[in-house]
């Protein structure tokens, strides 16, 4: 769908300013494929980040919003929620279309 609306993610954040970078929009993706969160990868760069600022994850979930088992069940690559999601990207500081993935539908 967002595709179709020529729209990232982000655009549907209120007070979020849209850029111009190519690093936000969404991938192309082969036909009898659907586009979703790559939860593995967004658990990794949490991590990454977590170990950087040497937080613990109940500090990452307090500052992203969101509770520690949230945060952790990315690493079993469960699916992610919309608009909870969007909120771990702000942390990041990273774009959605960075932790996206081509999968079957």
């Amino acid at each position: 769908m967002l595709r179709w609306l020529n729209r990232t993610p982000e655009s549907f954040v209120p007070g979020h300013q849209q850029s111009e970078s190519i690093s936000e929009r969404l991938p192309d993706i082969p036909v009898g494929k659907i586009l979703r969160f790559d939860a593995k990868k967004l658990y990794a760069a949490l991590d990454a980040r977590r170990i950087e600022r040497q937080m613990t994850w109940a500090q990452v979930a307090k500052e992203v919003g969101t509770s520690p088992a949230g945060l952790t069940h990315l690493s079993e690559g469960k699916r992610v929620v919309f608009p909870g999601v969007m909120r771990i990207f702000r942390w990041l500081g990273r774009p959605a279309a960075d932790f996206t993935r081509a999968s079957d539908f």
